[in-house]
Formats: structure tokens, C-alpha cells, sequence
């Protein structure tokens, strides 16, 4: 394996099981560490969306957050420990990485994500992995992305159940096609209030990070238009097929989002 172009023999040592595979191959992996990716999150599902991007090589890991690692965190935030409760996550975050790869380089965006910040920072990367816990974040990674041509990948989790989706550049469809408004303040209670079983957003987080990776070395078939629904009680995966809406305000034929200052985003912005 010492011929091949582009890996260094350390390289073709940590990525042999990826690398031996056709439909990766060298190219394949020099494409994953050349590939930037922005996590918001480094919450439950971040998590583990960092750990498997790291492992598999992506070169660059850009992580958004302005939160602090609490206790009540560490049942299923899996890149913080004991000894980090109180450090910003994107510290802890960036430490876990550096000790798992050092081909991985990490970029920590210690804020709060905004409609006046969001869409520079996601117009940095070729990717975006998405873990926020509440609908006015999503929205406004949702609008960013499309107004910046760079696909996503959603997901979200509540006590035994999960979903992900991957909306490509440009949208259509976009997150709003398949949820074009938020339910009402308090009609979902988050994770805080009723809880979640902390390997259910490893496991989505994990099927984020494999839909990111896919994107990257473009092989398979993505989440694009479809809707994986995980039941962990069941257990049970399913997907709904959605489709675009001409009339989306983000991705549709005439969008009313020409900028994020287009939208006021109720309730505020943030990650878990």
C-alpha cells in the first residue's frame, strides 16, 4: 500500500479499513483530508458527529458553541469529561479531538450562532453538520446554507427517538419544505424537560457523521428528500420521502429569504 499517492505510511495505517474499500480507495480519503466541515454543536449529537469525522480524517473540523460543559451533560455529550465540567465545550471538544487524530486540524467558534454571524461562518466550510436542540437554530442553519450553497446534514432527538435528514446545496428540498413552521412555543418539550436516553443521539449523531462522509467522497445514496425516523423502544428505522415546496421561502421558485436579516428568528439561538 506504501505506492499509493498522497497518504503517508502513518495515514495508510490509521485509514486501511477505509482506504481498502473500493468505493473509497486513496482518492476517497485524500478527499476527506481536504474536507472542511462545521459542527453546531458539541452537544449530544456533535458529539459523536466529531468523534466518527475526526476518525475518519476530515481534515478540517470547524466547531460552533457557546456553552459551558455541565454535569448533566455527560450522559450522552461523549467528547467531555468528568474534569471539563464548568470549560467551554469547543475547548473540551477541540482537546478530545487532538488526542484522537492529530491529522485532523480543529477550529473552535466559541459564540452563539446568529443571523448576523451564521452565514460567514458556514460559507467557510464545505459542510455542515448540524446539532442544535431548538427550532429557531435549525432554521437559521437551514436559511444559511441554502443562501450559501452548502448542504447539511439535521438531526434531532427526544427520549427514545431520533431523525436526520441531509439537504444538499441550494436546497430544494430544504428543512423548511419539511417543516415550514415551527410548533408553538412549549408544544415540544426539549431534552431537558422529558428527557432522552443518552446512547439514542449517539446514534443519530453517528448516522449524521456517515451522511457527511458520504457527501465527501461522494458515493452512495444521501438522506436528500427523506426523512430517517429512529425508534429506539422499537427498535425501528423508516423513512418518509418529502418533497420540495415551490412555495419555501428559503429554496422555492420565488424565495422570500434573500438574506438572514429577512427573518427574526423567535425565541433565540442555541446548541445543546
Amino acid at each position: 500500500m506504501s505506492d499509493r499517492p498522497g497518504l503517508d505510511p502513518t495515514q495508510l495505517d490509521r485509514y486501511s479499513r477505509q482506504v481498502i474499500m473500493e468505493e473509497l480507495g486513496p482518492a476517497g480519503q485524500a478527499a476527506l483530508l481536504d474536507a472542511t466541515v462545521l459542527c453546531v454543536g458539541a452537544g449530544g449529537l456533535g458529539s459523536p458527529a466529531i468523534q466518527y469525522l475526526a476518525a475518519a480524517g476530515v481534515g478540517t473540523l470547524g466547531i460552533v458553541d457557546d456553552d459551558s460543559v455541565e454535569r448533566s451533560n455527560l450522559q450522552r455529550q461523549t467528547v467531555h469529561g468528568d474534569g471539563d465540567v464548568g470549560r467551554p465545550k469547543v475547548d473540551s471538544a477541540r482537546e478530545f479531538v487532538e488526542a484522537l487524530n492529530p491529522d485532523v486540524e480543529v477550529r473552535t467558534h466559541e459564540t452563539r450562532l446568529t443571523s448576523d454571524n451564521a452565514e460567514g461562518l458556514v460559507g467557510e466550510y464545505d459542510l455542515v453538520v448540524d446539532g442544535s436542540d431548538n427550532f429557531p437554530t435549525r432554521y437559521l442553519v437551514n436559511d444559511a446554507c441554502v443562501l450559501a450553497g452548502v448542504p447539511f446534514v439535521h438531526g434531532a432527538v427526544l427520549r427514545f427517538e431520533g431523525q436526520a435528514t441531509t439537504v444538499a446545496a441550494g436546497g430544494e428540498p430544504c428543512y423548511r419544505c419539511l417543516f415550514p413552521e415551527a410548533p408553538p412555543e412549549g408544544a415540544v418539550p426539549d431534552c431537558a424537560t422529558a428527557g432522552v436516553l443518552g446512547a439514542v443521539p449517539g446514534t443519530v449523531g453517528t448516522v449524521q457523521a456517515t451522511e457527511a462522509v458520504k457527501l465527501l467522497v461522494g458515493h452512495g445514496d444521501s438522506l436528500e428528500g427523506r426523512l430517517l425516523v429512529y425508534d429506539a423502544a422499537g427498535p425501528s428505522f423508516e423513512t418518509v420521502p418529502y418533497r420540495p415546496n415551490p412555495d419555501c421561502p428559503a429554496c422555492g421558485e420565488t424565495p422570500a429569504i434573500g438574506s438572514l436579516a429577512d427573518v427574526e428568528y423567535a425565541g433565540g439561538c442555541g446548541v445543546d
